[in-house]
């Protein structure tokens, strides 16, 4: 649904994006996350319609962004990291405008008014005055008027940015949905944390250039070589200790107190083994557990050119 291929932007000396290529599948929604500067709003605003390449090139939908610029835009509803709203408009004008804008006949435009502010729970709000709401229910509105053409594929740039705890949770369960829907969506922000909980694919986007794209999974697997375990015990934290300094398979050892947490480049029955191995040699276990790799983790290593 999305594809870039060898996309450079120059600013005279300064490079924004260097040869950047990843695609997009269809009901994927791909987070592209990187620090303030790295280029992914240049990237959002090149697939938008709005900023010309210096060169490579770009495809939505089937068309080519500099050369279908129309049929682009038909394909895709964009919503930018700043938006404003109209003082004296009520919601429900607010989304009329847009769909207006989309040429859509008035016949159907209470009914698309109607069914966007419901997907985006705005519903009750529809004669509220737009610049009445808060900051959550304003970037759901600025959601609702990306949808009015019901385009497939939607371009989010930094949507949770602002937000309370609560609305960030009611704007990745809005994304979901809005998956489920059958949409294709290519989010960026920085909030690292809630995009592992609702993106099905990630790139990392630094200095202009994207270090690794795929999976959660894929991009941890690439960036660690190893597992990290970690084993509580009662007591005998010594003989823990001696247990684990002995297996071949075991690195970087980090005790604290009766829990050790360590680096394995094992496998699955290696692992059993082990855990048979120590409860063999009666030493207490409380638990043992494979440590989840966080998507902050990752991130940082992979920025840093680390791999453990």
């Amino acid at each position: 649904m999305i594809k870039i291929q060898k996309f450079v932007k120059r600013y005279d000396r300064f490079v924004a994006v260097k040869d950047l290529s990843l695609e997009i599948e269809k009901g994927d929604i791909y987070g592209l996350i990187g620090p303030n500067g790295a280029g992914k709003t240049t990237t959002i605003k090149f697939l938008a319609t709005l900023l010309l390449p210096t060169s490579g090139e770009a495809w939505i939908n089937g068309f080519h962004v500099t050369r279908d610029v129309t049929d682009v835009r038909r394909s895709m509803g964009y919503m930018p990291d700043v938006f404003g709203v109209y003082d004296g408009m009520r919601v429900w004008e607010f989304i009329d405008f847009f769909a207006t804008a989309y040429r859509i006949e008035r016949a159907r435009r209470q009914k698309i008014v109607d069914d966007v502010l419901q997907i985006v729970d705005l519903a009750h709000k529809r004669n509220d005055l737009v610049n009445g709401l808060s900051r959550g229910m304003k970037q759901r509105l600025c959601l609702a008027k990306t949808l009015v053409h019901d385009p497939p594929v939607l371009i989010l740039d930094e949507p949770a940015s602002g937000l309370d705890p609560r609305a960030r949770l009611e704007m990745k369960e809005l994304l979901k949905e809005l998956r489920a829907m059958g949409k294709t969506i290519l989010v960026s922000s920085h909030i690292l944390s809630e995009l592992a909980g609702y993106c099905t694919k990630i790139g990392i986007l630094e200095r202009g250039s994207l270090l690794v794209s795929g999976t959660i999974d894929q991009i941890v697997h690439e960036v660690r070589q190893n597992r990290i375990l970690e084993v509580q015990v009662l007591d005998r934290e010594a003989d823990l200790l001696a247990s684990l300094g002995r297996h071949p398979r075991v690195s970087a050892l980090e005790p604290a107190g009766r829990t050790v947490r360590f680096a394995f480049g094992g496998t699955d029955n290696e692992i059993v083994e082990m855990h048979e191995r120590l409860i063999a040699d009666k030493i207490p276990v409380l638990w043992f557990r494979e440590v989840e790799t966080n998507l902050e983790e990752v991130f940082m290593k992979v920025t840093k050119g680390e791999v453990t």
